[in-house]
């Protein structure tokens, strides 16, 4: 699945990149050594993306502070906040995506609270005795004075299969004058088919978080660890990032954008589907 969002994001960003001259050469950062530490954690990713802390990282910015969203620092840090040793990220995406965040007239931030990004985190549980991966996405939602994470939607494959319609020919259904039998034929149809949902609406999409919490009470699901954790942000108007943990030697390490593409009419839905694996 990896594997797919990775070529369905390098297929869109090949037909839409656009030559363009950043305020740094992305595939060269300007950094004048006091960036070079490790960004550890997701927030400071925000304050970093922002231009809301120090050079050092010793000290946090705030609206009264003279290089409060710098332009400049902002610049030097959005570079060292891509992976650049690994992704395939082109310059020439890189250069307009700076372009566009670091705009002199309508420049572009990220917020913690306003919604449009979410977690990947990959876990394992055991289902029936056997340990299976699940896949949950988390949101932040408001809560009280302040917010919290919750589970909004999970991937958990040995759920994909039981709730798919048959189709065509192969589809039971009740007959259009049912009514007329008081709906008699519902006997025949639940006892003798096992695809109830044959029987649903069209737009009929079951619910698989309340399947999961439903397996989870009633002791067949137990959780076992997480593997990983990753963020998907829509934040930025027509673009889309990915932002991975990189533990590795040098200065190219922590949470960095991994994947990026600009998005075109109806590119948003394409790559949510994907992630949420939906077919």
């Amino acid at each position: 699945m990896r594997k797919l969002i990775v070529l369905v994001i390098l297929f869109i960003t090949s037909i839409q990149l656009a030559p363009g001259q950043g305020l740094y050469s992305p595939g060269s950062p300007q950094d004048d050594g006091r960036l070079a530490a490790s960004t550890k954690q997701v927030n400071q990713f925000f304050r970093r993306f922002n231009g809301e802390e120090s050079a050092d990282g010793t000290r946090r910015y705030y609206d009264t502070d003279e290089l409060y969203r710098n332009r400049e620092l902002r610049g030097k840090f959005i570079n060292i906040l891509f992976d650049n040793e690994t992704s395939s990220i082109q310059s020439a995406l890189k250069n307009e995506f700076l372009n566009d965040v670091l705009s002199e007239t309508l420049p572009k931030y990220i917020n913690f609270h306003n919604g449009e990004w979410f977690a990947e985190v990959e876990t394992t549980f055991i289902f029936k005795g056997k340990k299976e991966a699940a896949t949950l996405f988390m949101k932040l939602q408001p809560e009280g004075l302040g917010y919290e994470w919750v589970v909004d939607k999970v991937s958990f494959k040995p759920f994909e299969n039981i709730f798919r319609k048959p189709k065509g020919n192969e589809k039971p259904f009740l007959h259009p004058l049912s009514h007329e039998i008081g709906f008699m034929n519902l006997r025949k149809a639940f006892q003798e088919n096992n695809k109830p949902e044959s029987y649903t609406p069209k737009e009929y999409e079951p619910d698989y978080l309340t399947v999961f919490l439903y397996e989870m009470k009633n002791g067949n699901l137990k959780f076992d660890n997480i593997s990983d954790v990753k963020f998907h942000f829509f934040q930025i108007n027509n673009w889309y990032f990915e932002l991975n943990q990189f533990n590795r030697p040098g200065f190219n390490t922590g949470w960095l954008i991994s994947n990026l593409v600009k998005l075109g009419t109806g590119d948003k839905e394409v790559i949510q589907k994907y992630i949420y694996d939906q077919k």
